[in-house]
């Protein structure tokens, strides 16, 4: 039996043994979240799911336009400095209340050296109690996407947080646990009521909550289920209600069977291929001269020319997917600028193949391609499609595939020569990428997430600026010229961005975001 069926049979008697209701979700996703602690790792069913128990200050509505949440009101009081009015009468879910002292504490914790998330808190300045129910934030420079930047930090108990031990996040890549690991103690609309690692995770609702539900949910059961099949075959027996990634595979069964149905849309997730830039030596690869290919950009656009999008698009993703060139999660944060979108260079494996010849590598070298299994749809099928279309340039990959509790801790270690990577979220702006993604790694987070240690200082020094420009159409200029830096030196190899189907039983109600978070709030089950 495979290891996804002996977790989802497991989650099954688990579950049997709730007194379910019309009320309870009971969903899967191939992978579990990863932590409870908020502001340890930034990983987007991570976050959405936290997201239902720690709240923001404000956040995002069905058409992920900012919304108020624990902050009413604010104001640009001057160009750095942002005040905030704080919602009255907000319990935590152990009977405390919120005040401005848990906004401080949470912003603070949040730009702790252990944080994943520190760019965007540092991002926000340094923030101050004005009264128990208002803050006020000032910058050392402009923030244009401020109230983005916002949406990110989950408010936690400054109390709570203490008196166990939790006064900063766990080291999430060092695989460090503490009472945030498995605890929670949130604002939000659902309570944590019990956590089974990679079986079940079971919430209720907060009936303390200082907001209305647009939906029924009482209970919420989540059941990681790796197996796709398993997965599916459990949405259309009704063991399940909802799933959150079904196999593209699938898609056509599914839209065709009684009592089941599929709600989908363009996901604001980009996949794509990262290289190391900045060792001498691979750390996982065989190469004559002990040479790192990756330092070449003809190495870097051979394998770019090398890859046939199309295929992927048509024969693995079955059409699920959208091939770009672009370098951000949505066309939006390349202002859908149609030169910054297009494909750097067609496929061609002919010209692929001279420019390895060209730059000194034509008998091809020996490397390993990080890659999850059960993160992105179809991830390591999209590896193993590498690994025979690189095969014509003498590339020989050897594909390490791996759950995404091991994937990111190494690579959050710069412990990789090659990895298949996905970015998105809500925020559609190109800063939420660049900063974290694509810039030279420095303090406060920058670049935290460029696991290939790219370097480009004409990059650099448009993409800071960019950061702290308020004017939007000189913004505009700079953004789009970092872009097309990165872009020309083929830093990374843009693939697609996810088209997100969900699939669920015919009596689930739900709103379907471009960020592909389920919001528990408006579901209903009838």
């Amino acid at each position: 039996m495979r290891s996804g069926s002996i977790r989802f049979l497991a989650a099954a008697l688990l579950t049997a043994a709730l007194p379910l209701s019309a009320q309870t979700l009971r969903w899967s996703s191939q992978g579990d979240l990863q932590t409870l602690d908020p502001h340890s790792l930034n990983e987007s069913l991570t976050n959405a799911l936290n997201g239902q128990v720690y709240e923001s200050l404000v956040n995002r509505g069905k058409q992920l336009e900012i919304v108020p949440v624990l902050a009413t009101e604010w104001q640009q009081t001057a160009p750095t400095v942002w005040r905030l009015k704080l919602r009255p009468n907000v319990k935590f879910h152990d009977g405390a209340p919120f005040s401005a002292d848990d906004v401080v504490f949470s912003v603070q914790r949040a730009a702790a050296g252990s944080s994943d998330i520190k760019v965007y808190a540092t991002a926000l300045g340094e923030v101050r109690k004005i009264d128990a129910l208002t803050v006020e934030f000032r910058l050392a420079q402009v923030n244009p996407i401020f109230l983005q930047h916002l949406t990110t930090i989950q408010i936690m108990s400054k109390a709570w947080s203490e008196k166990h031990g939790v006064a900063r996040p766990l080291d999430f890549k060092a695989k460090e646990e503490s009472h945030a690991s498995l605890n929670a103690n949130g604002t939000g609309p659902f309570t944590l009521a019990a956590r089974q690692p990679d079986v079940k995770t079971v919430y209720k609702r907060n009936p303390a909550w200082w907001g209305s539900f647009e939906g029924n949910l009482q209970e919420v059961v989540f059941s990681p289920i790796k197996s796709d099949a398993t997965r599916v075959a459990a949405l259309i027996s009704g063991e399940i209600d909802l799933v959150l990634d079904p196999a593209p595979q699938d898609m056509p069964r599914l839209r065709n069977t009684a009592g089941v149905k599929v709600v989908d849309g363009p996901e604001n997730r980009l996949l794509f291929i990262g290289m190391d830039q900045s060792r001498d030596k691979l750390l996982f690869g065989r190469v004559d001269g002990d040479r790192n290919p990756f330092k070449d950009p003809r190495v870097r656009k051979a394998l770019y020319q090398a890859i046939d999008i199309d295929t992927i698009r048509t024969k693995l993703m079955r059409g699920q997917s959208l091939p770009t060139g672009g370098l951000t999660p949505s066309p939006l944060g390349a202002f859908n600028d149609p030169e910054l979108e297009r494909r750097l260079l067609p496929y061609d494996v002919a010209a692929a193949k001279k420019l390895m010849q060209e730059a000194g590598f034509g008998n091809g070298f020996e490397v390993t391609l990080d890659c999850p299994n059960n993160r992105y749809i179809n991830d390591e099928e999209i590896c193993l499609a590498l690994a025979a279309m690189w095969a014509q340039l003498n590339v020989k990959l050897k594909v390490n595939a791996m759950p995404r509790s091991t994937y990111f801790p190494k690579v959050q270690k710069f412990d990789t020569s090659l990895y298949l990577l996905g970015w998105g979220g809500s925020i559609t702006d190109a800063e939420t990428v660049m900063t974290p993604v694509y810039r030279s790694r420095g303090e406060g987070g920058i670049g935290s997430w460029n696991f290939g240690g790219v370097s480009n200082a004409k990059f650099d020094e448009l993409a800071a600026a960019s950061s702290r420009e308020p004017d939007p159409k000189k913004r505009e200029a700079l953004i789009k010229a970092a872009l097309g830096e990165y872009r020309q030196q083929a830093h990374v190899i843009p693939l697609h961005r996810q088209v997100i189907p969900w699939g669920m039983r015919s009596n689930v109600s739900v709103v379907h975001r471009a960020d592909n978070w389920l919001e528990w709030q408006w579901v209903s089950v009838k």
